[in-house]
């Protein structure tokens, strides 16, 4: 039977239409596919910018700090401090903290003493008290009536996770294998990761040489800490630190409250203590766990000064 002309030019006329229709369809999905792959393009290109933005900045602020730190040909110090507004309402200030060799740190028992003393000589608060914003926390500096500085440093952190320190249990002695010999530290975080050993001669412990391998030590991913205490009597300890991206300091802040929550834990030391260090003493308090550690000590201004920061 045959098909009338008409009809099959119909069919025909729809067929080459859903033909053209799919392909018009394939063309804007083709077309929408690369104006994706272009945004895409675009957006990487531009968080890529951004990221590099950044890290000049940061390469930026390193050289500032590490030429500021510089004993020879700058300053020279410990580390640098860096006043900023606090984001927070409960907060007075934020506090940031760059080592000598220019890396940001958590945590800095001394520079919090020298901090509120700062903040009142320059004008910028009359509170004797104040809420510092930290990279670790919150904590509280008070000026006391005889010029000393007491600080709330915040209770002690002992899981191996928030250290960190990897394959560690927590418990008061854990052995450490520095270069095939067996040291027994105590390992915790008081914003920042400390290890600390108790030696019988704080004159004659190996900080030098042993000081930057524990320091560097693979089981701690971000570096630590090394403290080495000698126990007088149940008040009173001897302390050097050898602190990251330092090296061997006067005077630890958070060190000296390592060592006394360490000898605490080890049940070589009373709640009240006071660390000789060779920059002076510093008087510690902890009550035990879930307490906040108390330090105070001395903070005075030595000098001022300027320093050129040259334009990025």
């Amino acid at each position: 039977m045959s098909v009338p002309g008409g009809i099959v030019q119909v069919q025909m006329e729809s067929l080459l239409r859903r033909v053209a229709r799919e392909q018009e369809m394939l063309t804007r999905r083709a077309r929408d596919a690369a104006e994706d792959q272009a945004r895409s393009i675009v957006a990487r290109a531009r968080e890529e910018a951004r990221a590099r933005t950044r890290q000049a900045a940061a390469d930026a602020r390193l050289s500032v700090e590490r030429a500021l730190a510089d004993r020879r040909f700058g300053v020279g110090c410990d580390q640098v401090l860096v006043v900023e507004r606090s984001s927070r309402a409960d907060v007075d200030f934020r506090y940031r903290i760059f080592n000598a060799d220019g890396g940001e740190v958590e945590q800095c028992g001394n520079g919090a003493r020298c901090f509120v003393v700062f903040v009142r000589a320059r004008g910028l608060t009359a509170q004797r008290e104040i809420r510092v914003e930290t990279r670790s926390g919150v904590i509280v500096p008070r000026l006391e009536n005889d010029g000393q500085v007491t600080v709330d440093m915040g209770a002690p952190r002992f899981e191996p996770r928030t250290v960190p320190f990897e394959g560690g249990t927590g418990e008061p002695v854990e052995p450490l294998d520095v270069d095939g010999t067996e040291r027994a530290v105590t390992v915790l975080s008081m914003g920042n990761p400390h290890a600390v050993q108790v030696v019988a001669d704080i004159d004659a412990c190996p900080i030098a040489t042993e000081g930057p391998r524990i320091e560097s030590h693979p089981r701690f991913p971000n570096r630590v800490n090394a403290g080495y205490m000698q126990v007088v009597d149940r008040a009173n300890i001897r302390l050097r630190v050898w602190e990251r991206g330092v090296g061997e300091t006067l005077a630890c802040g958070t060190g000296a409250c390592a060592a006394v929550v360490a000898g605490r834990r080890r049940g070589l030391l009373d709640a009240r203590v006071t660390v000789a260090t060779r920059g002076g003493l510093l008087r510690i308090r902890w009550d035990g766990d879930g307490r906040s550690v108390w330090m105070t000590g001395p903070a005075a201004i030595v000098f001022e000064g300027r320093w050129p920061i040259p334009a990025s």
